[in-house]
């Protein structure tokens, strides 16, 4: 089977730079670079944080994000790509931070399976957060 590493989620937004603000006040991404994609009539930003990486469109009449795709419950009930997560060590400490931040928590789990969280981007775009159980 041929190998291969995660290199990047991908998110479209109405306003890019507010984006860029955004991924770099609340998460701490810095902008990696800036482009135009001709193709796709997007300018685009690519954020990085450590080895992680978040590509934000910003297309030029793009229809904004349909409500069912702003609450993870009914997110999943359409087919498609439905988010990206991330561990945190601790996610009562990572609450307390993103409330902080004021940034938009959409859903917290704290199931016997796991915990974790769902956070909407500046756009409503969902991110997860996941704390594993210690093994």
């Amino acid at each position: 089977m041929a190998e291969f590493t995660f290199h990047h989620g991908g998110v479209s937004v109405p306003d890019l730079d507010a984006a860029i603000d955004w991924y770099g006040r609340v998460l701490g991404f810095a902008l990696e670079k800036k482009f135009y994609i001709a193709a796709a009539r997007s300018h685009t930003a690519m954020v990085k944080k450590g080895p992680l990486r978040f590509e934000i469109f910003a297309v030029e009449g793009a229809a904004p994000l349909p409500e069912d795709r702003r609450h993870p419950p009914r997110d999943v009930k359409t087919h498609g790509n439905k988010h990206v997560a991330f561990r945190v060590a601790d996610l009562d400490a990572f609450l307390v931070e993103m409330g902080e931040k004021g940034a938009d928590i959409a859903f917290v789990v704290r199931e016997s399976f796991g915990k974790g969280c769902f956070i909407r981007d500046c756009a409503g775009n969902l991110i997860e957060f996941v704390e594993e159980p210690d093994a």
